[in-house]
């Protein structure tokens, strides 16, 4: 199993929208590191939901439930499909993610344009273990 994170601006896309979808299609990535992060998603992968733009933070988990398929906007480009997992019990936000030493390597401080980036399981854990 492998750990990601995706990021959206959640007055576009918002982790409240995701819940009331329960599923959905995770496209419209047009970048193509992030896409490339996409075409290595398997059905079972877990995923850190973050909102980005002013909130800044992990919010919930979903989980890859379908292998990658083209962007219906685009076909040259990739998508795949979510599915609502849990909300985390209280957000991680980006500056406790800066604080923790363990995450020092995580790929979104080094990468942080990205809208889809791999997480490693210990880091995927320590962010759930941060929300309790």
């Amino acid at each position: 199993m492998n750990y990601w994170m995706v990021k959206s601006e959640p007055n576009s896309y918002s982790w409240d929208d995701f819940e009331k979808a329960q599923e959905d299609i995770w496209d419209g990535v047009r970048n193509y590191q992030a896409r490339n992060y996409l075409n290595e998603m398997q059905v079972g992968d877990q995923v850190l939901f973050y909102h980005s733009g002013k909130e800044k933070a992990v919010v919930g988990i979903a989980e890859v439930s379908s292998a990658p398929l083209p962007d219906p906007k685009d076909e040259a480009w990739t998508a795949v499909m979510l599915k609502f997992n849990r909300p985390l019990a209280n957000p991680v936000t980006l500056a406790q993610i800066k604080a923790e030493d363990r995450l020092s390597d995580l790929p979104m401080l080094k990468q942080s344009r990205l809208s889809v980036l791999p997480v490693g399981k210990d880091e995927f854990e320590l962010i759930v273990k941060m929300s309790l």
